[in-house]
């Protein structure tokens, strides 16, 4: 049966690479701590590693995009050549991902196709961003994915499913164990099996028959920036060669993981803020006179700020928001806007301390998390939330490049 939203596809794994040195964490990770990439780079070693087939943020602002792409796509193509990869040839892979804490997180790895997406506030397709989409962000990733033969997705869609239907279904005895391996920097372990026929047509009539509200079926949950990109490239590509080339083209498609939102691993975890390169007290007065804010307890929105190594409970009244991140949000991008200065998205509460407790022109901000359950009816309702409202676990529990396919 073919299916108007997603596929099987065919998947490029690496040929005797242990998993440690082949896979690194997403990009948008550690975005403030290059000592982490660095030890990824000692890791990766001289083997063939993801790590030299992404552009790592943290490197954003000190490297020259272009000749840092040109080096990203030389890297695919010699691993090409050099028969790197063997092919799964039109598959959906079942992954097992064991965290840091021992819990498993379990997805499958298909292409969902990039006509029934976009990222716009409003959307009303069954592909859909659940966070505000950072425009400026997109345009480097296009620099590497225009020219790149292969994607790597770090991307993790999330599916509506209390009743664990489709993925939880998933029977042991239809699965062909294809990797096994730990995950570098205490990162965990992760395996794959591809399904055989029954499996894969068992999962695809579980999909459909999914509840569907607001035509919703897939929702971001990682990786909306990068999916972006897809989409960015694939419209490009429309617009350069007849409409029936490029609707048969493999850039239409996306390689993904799906998830289930309620798969019992899976915690959102609060994305906090800290503002550099700015006056901490001159940020506070600020604060106080975009909004009503007390020091006490009362009824609106509390915030946590960083300043220094104290943290001070504040109370927002009549907040424009419905969380917190968003009221937040409205005054850092006005205050940016006017001021200057640069927020960096934390994961993790001791980060945020940390970073603030040595830098004297930065001041943090610690929000509280959004309870899961509500973000499907959320987004169906209201539309994409404030951008960085929510991560789906610590940073070193996000998704491992491992998974690879062409594009070209």
């Amino acid at each position: 049966m073919l299916h108007p939203y997603f596929k099987p596809a065919d998947i490029l794994l690496p040929k005797n690479v242990p998993t440690e040195n082949w896979c690194v964490v997403a990009c948008d990770q550690y975005t403030s701590q290059p000592d982490y990439w660095q030890e990824v780079k000692k890791t990766a070693g001289d083997f063939p590693s993801t790590y030299h087939m992404v552009y790592p943020e943290c490197y954003l602002e000190t490297t020259d995009a272009e000749q840092y792409a040109a080096g990203i796509n030389a890297a695919m193509e010699r691993y090409l050549s050099d028969g790197v990869f063997r092919e799964i040839k039109n598959s959906y892979l079942y992954v097992e991902r064991t965290l840091s804490d021992g819990k498993i997180r379990r997805g499958v790895m298909m292409a969902l196709d990039l006509e029934q997406y976009r990222y716009e506030a409003g959307s009303k397709t069954p592909i859909r961003a659940t966070e505000g989409t950072v425009l400026e962000r997109i345009p480097p990733r296009v620099k590497i994915r225009r020219g790149a033969p292969l994607e790597l997705p770090h991307i993790m869609i999330l599916i509506d499913d209390p009743r664990c239907s489709v993925i939880e279904k998933i029977d042991p005895a239809d699965l062909k164990p294809e990797y096994d391996g730990k995950l570098m920097q205490n990162s965990g372990s992760v395996r794959g099996f591809s399904l055989n026929p029954a499996a894969a047509a068992k999962l695809e009539d579980a999909l459909d028959s999914l509840p569907v509200r607001d035509n919703l079926l897939f929702a971001v949950g990682d990786g909306n920036h990068s999916l972006a990109t897809a989409k960015a490239c694939y419209e490009e590509l429309k617009k350069a060669m007849p409409l029936p080339e490029a609707a048969a083209h493999p850039a239409r498609w996306a390689l993904v993981e799906v998830v289930n939102l309620y798969d019992e691993s899976l915690q959102f975890e609060p994305i906090h803020r800290v503002v550099f390169q700015t006056k901490p007290e001159e940020l506070m007065r600020e604060l106080y006179q975009f909004y009503d804010v007390s020091d006490t307890p009362c009824e609106g929105h509390r915030i946590t700020c960083v300043l220094g190594k104290r943290k001070k409970d504040i109370w927002v009244k009549n907040p424009p928001s419905n969380l917190e991140v968003g009221t937040l949000q409205k005054f850092l991008d006005a205050r940016l806007a006017q001021a200057g200065g640069k927020v960096d998205y934390i994961h993790g509460e001791e980060v945020v301390e940390t970073l603030c407790a040595g830098d004297r022109e930065a001041v943090g901000f610690l929000l509280p998390k959004m309870e899961k359950s509500s973000l499907f009816e959320t987004v169906a309702v209201d539309g994409a939330l404030p951008r960085k409202t929510f991560s789906m676990g610590h940073a070193c529990d996000k998704r491992f490049y491992m998974e690879c396919r062409k594009i070209k």
